[in-house]
């Protein structure tokens, strides 16, 4: 990066957070501090919505995972619309008619105060991690490719972040995320037109395409039964619903998103938006690093794309084994252009069986340069065991500083940083506002005047913004692409908050301790699975909603037996 391009950075960063500070300068109204001022168009909470779930992960890692997988990942959201439609006729309206300033107070009106703080207490831990990993996950590598320091990295883009949330709360939180989504698209989508302008001039996007299906990166829809198998039609249908019913039903970091437009109608239209783009967002995601592993296909790519670790090492490495592997992988790489390149012309000629033959030759070729490449990450191991050897979250910022004209790479390095503070922004406000009014507020007696409670509000806010940056700065991540760990994260702890609201809403006749005693023993249970079972992460939402509800089921039948189960409070 040159001065260009931390000039472009800082100007996006410090101008957003301040136009978040000056639009909410006159704030002084818990509503409006909560839930915001009530007037939010159906297009801005669409943005808001999006803007809160796309964290840097997703544009740091989705590439990497395409580059690395194809386009599978997408299988993960295609319970989404379906999720959101759901919310949409069932859950919103009741939200909306009760006027609540936390999701969870839902649960206290329809339960009892415990199964409230059992479901705030579920969102306050796994969401309060969640905002460490938010801001852990773009900063190790942005931190680690830049050459900053990881810790002043993870406090400068928190602090920012908390800075402006707490003094704006739910309006600058709405507010900033429609020019940081703007930002994050603009440098996307310019990243998106310089990748087909780099590629070789006599390759067409049709001929790239055709490279890309042929090493297996174009199949999108994979209908495999094995629950083993990580990204399915299956897992994505019905465990991604599961998630997505979670995260936007029972997150108050996304509820609190949509329910602060003025009408029904416009929280409606907001979640309908995302029903829409969703899916074709993370596809155009997945589709540039699948289009980042065509260009590469034409290019000398790095055998490991951290090349700051890859370099440390490498000076480290006595033997010379490292510089051995990158030989060994350089000229491999060059064997496969050759294939490739015979490949796309015999295709021009109408040579079918010639056509065919080099495409297995390219793939035999990419088949040994994986086997290097996971040759030389052992030999990383064995040089420094601590090191990460999963590299995917690397492939796109490599791309952008070895490929992108200065004042660009600028841009996308704000769109990170943009999406950093997007999304923890709607976690913090989240965190912050459940914390007073599912926690302090009951428990202080609600006695105190409300300028108490919304400075209790901002002082909450601060302590979780601090939390999450403590929390990243001790954060050590377990080998998984970033989006993964996060959504991993997820489907642990969502399973059971589902199961109390869909209980909530439509099994009227089970009482609170009932579902309290269930949602206890099934968390502990999906916390056992996680750790013995190797199925994919997206079937806990499943799994932990389905016990959850059928144990709440049959303890009611058996209090009601035993003649303890009062009747359900009315939502």
């Amino acid at each position: 990066m040159n001065t260009l391009d931390y000039l472009v950075v800082f100007l996006v960063i410090l101008g957003i957070a301040g136009y978040g500070v000056w639009r909410t300068r006159n704030l002084r109204n818990l509503d409006s501090y909560m839930k915001g001022a009530g007037n939010t168009p159906w297009f801005l909470i669409g943005l808001s919505v999006m803007a809160t779930q796309a964290s840097a992960t997703t544009f740091i890692s989705i590439p990497g995972q395409g580059f690395e997988s194809g386009m599978k990942f997408v299988q993960n959201y295609f319970g989404a619309p379906f999720a959101l439609i759901i919310i949409s006729a069932f859950f919103l309206p009741i939200f909306t008619r009760l006027n609540i300033y936390s999701v969870y107070e839902f649960l206290g009106r329809r339960f009892d105060f415990k199964t409230r703080l059992l479901g705030v207490g579920l969102f306050l831990l796994q969401r309060g991690i969640g905002a460490g990993i938010t801001i852990y996950a773009p900063a190790i590598v942005l931190s680690t490719v830049m050459g900053w320091p990881l810790h002043a990295t993870i406090i400068a883009s928190g602090l920012v972040v908390t800075v402006y949330t707490v003094i704006g709360g739910s309006d600058a939180v709405t507010h900033t995320q429609k020019f940081q989504i703007g930002v994050i698209f603009a440098g996307m989508a310019t990243a998106f037109v310089i990748l087909l302008r780099h590629m070789p001039e006599d390759i067409s996007l049709g001929e790239a395409l055709t490279v890309a299906g042929g090493f297996n990166r174009l199949q999108t829809v994979d209908f495999n039964t094995n629950l083993n198998e990580r990204y399915t039609f299956w897992s994505g249908l019905l465990g991604g619903l599961f998630l997505a019913l979670s995260y936007f039903g029972t997150d108050q970091s996304q509820v609190g998103r949509y329910t602060a437009g003025h009408s029904l109608r416009e929280s409606r239209l907001g979640l309908m938006f995302n029903a829409v783009c969703k899916i074709p967002m993370q596809f155009f995601i997945l589709l540039l690093g699948v289009l980042i592993f065509v260009f590469y296909q034409f290019e000398r790519p790095p055998v490991f794309f951290n090349q700051v670790a890859w370099a440390r090492e490498v000076e480290k490495d006595k033997g010379q084994s490292l510089r051995a592997y990158e030989e060994q992988y350089r000229e491999v790489q060059g064997q496969k252009q050759v294939f490739i390149e015979r490949w796309l012309e015999a295709q021009r000629r109408g040579d079918n069986a010639a056509a065919v033959e080099a495409r297995g030759q390219a793939l035999t070729a990419h088949a040994t340069s994986e086997t290097i490449r996971t040759k030389a990450k052992a030999a990383l191991k064995e040089i420094n065991p601590k090191i990460e050897t999963k590299d995917s979250d690397y492939v796109f910022i490599t791309f952008i500083l070895n490929y992108l004209p200065h004042g660009v790479i600028g841009l996308l390095i704000a769109a990170f940083f943009a999406a950093t503070m997007q999304s923890k922004a709607g976690e913090l406000n989240a965190l912050g506002a459940a914390t007073t009014m599912d926690l302090y507020r009951p428990l202080h007696g609600d006695r105190a005047p409300e300028i108490h409670y919304l400075r209790a509000s901002k002082w909450f806010t601060a302590g979780w913004g601090v939390l999450a940056i403590c929390i990243a700065i001790f954060a050590n991540l377990a080998a998984e692409n970033l989006i993964e760990a996060g959504n991993i994260l997820g489907s642990v702890f969502y399973g059971v908050p589902l199961a109390l609201f869909l209980v909530g809403v439509f099994l009227r006749w089970i009482h609170g301790t009932a579902v309290f005693l269930s949602a206890v023993i099934t968390q502990v249970l999906i916390i056992v699975f996680y750790f013995n079972l190797s199925i994919s992460y997206l079937w806990y939402n499943l799994i932990g909603c389905l016990i959850c509800v059928g144990l709440a089921f049959l303890l009611e039948a058996v209090l009601r037996t035993l003649g303890r189960g009062p009747r359900p409070a009315a939502a």
